[in-house]
Parts: C-alpha cells; sequence; structure tokens
C-alpha cells in the first residue's frame, strides 16, 4: 500500500485531475499535477504544477523520482508516457489498456475479439475502405480514431459519397464508420478495479447529451433491473479484459432494448460527477485507492440524484467574461455547485456541473431541470 503522506502524480489538469487532486488531499496526500495549461484547474490546487508537455522527458524525470504512483485523467496522454514511468514508478492505468480506450479502431477490434456487444461499425484508413463499406452500414456517424471527443470530429452521413467528403474533411485521418442506430436511451456505468481483480461498481447514470455533449445524468438511471445488472456485467468484463487498475467509464446505447458499447474512458468519467454528493465513495477516492493499493470503497449511492453539466454557453458579456447569477442555483433546495475554476468561458466548454439530490426521484428530477432552466440553459 501507498499510505499518506506519500506524493501521487496526474498527468493532466482539467476537472477530473482536480477532483482527484481534492479527493488526495482529503485523504491525506500531496499531488503533483503535470499539464502544459499554467492555468489548468487541477495545477491551481495542487502541490505543485509541472508546466510541462506530456513528453518532455525532464519534466517526468522529476515526477518519476518524487511520486509514489502516477495516474492519468484522460485518455490522450500518449501511451509512451506512461510506459516510460512504469519503467520507475507504480502507474495505473497502464499504457496498455489506455492505448487502446484512446483509439476507437483498436477500442471497436477490443470489444469484437472478447465477444462485447456493440454497433455495427468498419475501420477506415483510406478511402478505398470507405468504398467497400455494405450499403447497410448507412446512415452512419465518421469519427475520427484518435482525440475525437465531446463530437468533435465526427459528422453524420448518409451514403458513401458524404462519407468520403468528411474523410477528406478529417484530413484522411483514421476513423471509424458506425452505424447510426435507433436509441431508446444512453446510460454508463463508471467502476473501479483494484490490483487483485476485486471490481466495484457505481449504479448506472441514464445519460442525454446535446451537440455531442453530455447534458444531464440522471441516477440510477430509469432502465430495467435486468438492463442495469446487464451494463454492470459487461462493464466488468471490459475491467477484466484490459486488466484495468482505476476507475473506468463504460458508455453504452441502449438499441430497441439491446444494450450495445459505445466508447470506453480510461479515467473518471463526466457521468459519474455525481458520485461525490450522492455516494458513500466518490469516483475520484475509488481512483485514489486503486491507484494507491487501498481497500476500495462503498460504491453504494444513498440518494437519487440529477447532474446537470455547465457549459461557457450560459456565460456572457463581451468575451463571456459575466458569470451566470449563482444565486439562483443557491437557493434550490438539495443542490450542490461545482465550479472548475477555468480562467476563459467558452461555447461548449465544461465550466462546472451541479447536481442536485433528494428522497424521491422525481422530485429531484425535477427540481433540477427547474434549476437547468432559471440558469438559461434551453432545450433546442
Amino acid at each position: 500500500m501507498i499510505l499518506p503522506p506519500a506524493t501521487l502524480g496526474m498527468l493532466g489538469g482539467g476537472q477530473l485531475g482536480r477532483f482527484f487532486v481534492s479527493a488526495a488531499h482529503e485523504m491525506g496526500y500531496k499531488v503533483w499535477v503535470l499539464d502544459p495549461d499554467a492555468n489548468s484547474p487541477a495545477g491551481l490546487i495542487a502541490d505543485r504544477h509541472l508546466v510541462a508537455a506530456y513528453d518532455d522527458f525532464t519534466a517526468l524525470d522529476e515526477m518519476a523520482a518524487s511520486c509514489a504512483a502516477v495516474t492519468t485523467e484522460f485518455e490522450n496522454v500518449p501511451a509512451g508516457t506512461l510506459d516510460y514511468l512504469a519503467k520507475f514508478v507504480t502507474v495505473h492505468p497502464s499504457a496498455a489498456a489506455v492505448s487502446v480506450c484512446q483509439n476507437r479502431i483498436a477500442e471497436k477490434r477490443f470489444l469484437a475479439d472478447n465477444g462485447i456487444a456493440h454497433g455495427p461499425f468498419a475501420a477506415i484508413e483510406c478511402e478505398d475502405d470507405i468504398r467497400a463499406t455494405d450499403d447497410g452500414l448507412y446512415p452512419a456517424v465518421l469519427k475520427v480514431a484518435r482525440f475525437g471527443y465531446d463530437g468533435k470530429g465526427q459528422a453524420r452521413v448518409a451514403s458513401r459519397d458524404e462519407a468520403l467528403h468528411a474523410f477528406h474533411q478529417f484530413h484522411n485521418e483514421a476513423c471509424v464508420l458506425e452505424k447510426l442506430l435507433t436509441l431508446d436511451f444512453e446510460v454508463s456505468v463508471v467502476l473501479a478495479r483494484d490490483e487483485q481483480g476485486a471490481v466495484r461498481c457505481f449504479p448506472p447514470g441514464e445519460n442525454r447529451h446535446r451537440n455531442g455533449i453530455l447534458d444531464v445524468t440522471i441516477a440510477p438511471a430509469r432502465a430495467s433491473s435486468a438492463q442495469r445488472d446487464l451494463a454492470q456485467t459487461m462493464a466488468c468484463r471490459i475491467a477484466e479484459a484490459l486488466s484495468y487498475v482505476g476507475t473506468l467509464g463504460v458508455e453504452f446505447f441502449v438499441s430497441r432494448g439491446e444494450l450495445l458499447v459505445n466508447e470506453m474512458a480510461p479515467r473518471p468519467h463526466n457521468s459519474g460527477h455525481h458520485t461525490i454528493d450522492a455516494c458513500v465513495t466518490s469516483q475520484y477516492e475509488q481512483q485514489v485507492r486503486a491507484l494507491c493499493g487501498l481497500p476500495l470503497g462503498e460504491p453504494r449511492q444513498h440518494s437519487p440524484a440529477v447532474m446537470v453539466n455547465l457549459l461557457g454557453d450560459i456565460w456572457h458579456g463581451e468575451d463571456r467574461r459575466h458569470e451566470p447569477d449563482w444565486s439562483t442555483l443557491h437557493a434550490v433546495p438539495g443542490l450542490r455547485l461545482h465550479l472548475y475554476g477555468k480562467h476563459q468561458a467558452r461555447a461548449g466548454r465544461k465550466m462546472g456541473h451541479f447536481v442536485v439530490i433528494g428522497e424521491q426521484a422525481p422530485e429531484v428530477l425535477e427540481r433540477a431541470m427547474a434549476a437547468r432552466a432559471a440558469i438559461g440553459i434551453r432545450d433546442e
């Protein structure tokens, strides 16, 4: 076990890293953050912020010499960086696990190879791959294999010609072409797995997206008990097949009653933010525990919860420098506001979130959606 007051390392300085720093601090650890942005949210509260690129070996050597263990808060840290650090210090999750999750082609092939249900897809690495696609795959979504998130690097296409055009728009980068499915709803499972293979799953959450960005999570999901159980079972199979250690998020489509894996995230997940306020142990504390070899905590959810993302769209004035009137939210019973400390708001950027908890799920959802409207978030 790695015990306090040891120093832990975090690759990435966004809001997920910030919550990890807070959880680690509460448990008595120190945290160093490596992120090239001098204003990164996690770096602002870390014990030390190394302002450097993820392949800056001088900074990596310094982190390896001072930290007892290192983790990551986003999947696009180069796998080579994790491999390099693992020569000197404990690193979870492994480079091998992250490399699967950071490439959509590798991810889809992993699911297929392990017999885990997923939607129809084709790997696209050149124009001929598109020309060879079956008519039944359309309409579809073309997604870049690397560095696409929150709806970026994605295009809906109705034919091979449209897919070719989108492929050119993406500068002929490797992509996956996924059949556009009829969705009943979307769910996600966040879990933690330790080095001994013990797994603790949080109850599945039900997710709503706007413009490819998570808007609302309702937890627990309004799915059947069989669907919730199957989602957890499938997520556990993925974690085991990856030999995963840490906190993992798995997103599912529910299409005509069938659960299909959409994608995996080798880190805490946006849809698990509510675990801070509504569960015995948060997903971030679980990340600390798994990294340090501590027993995993109890993931039981003690209250129904609804999480609402706050994007930079609701900031106003010149350059979006003026924040909304937060008193509107603070007046709502059972609501907790979390702001990430990002130095500049912009449209589509995640600036914070709020969580509403209570005793009755329908009442919690009603209060959350009323608060969402009051702060200026409109349904399109």
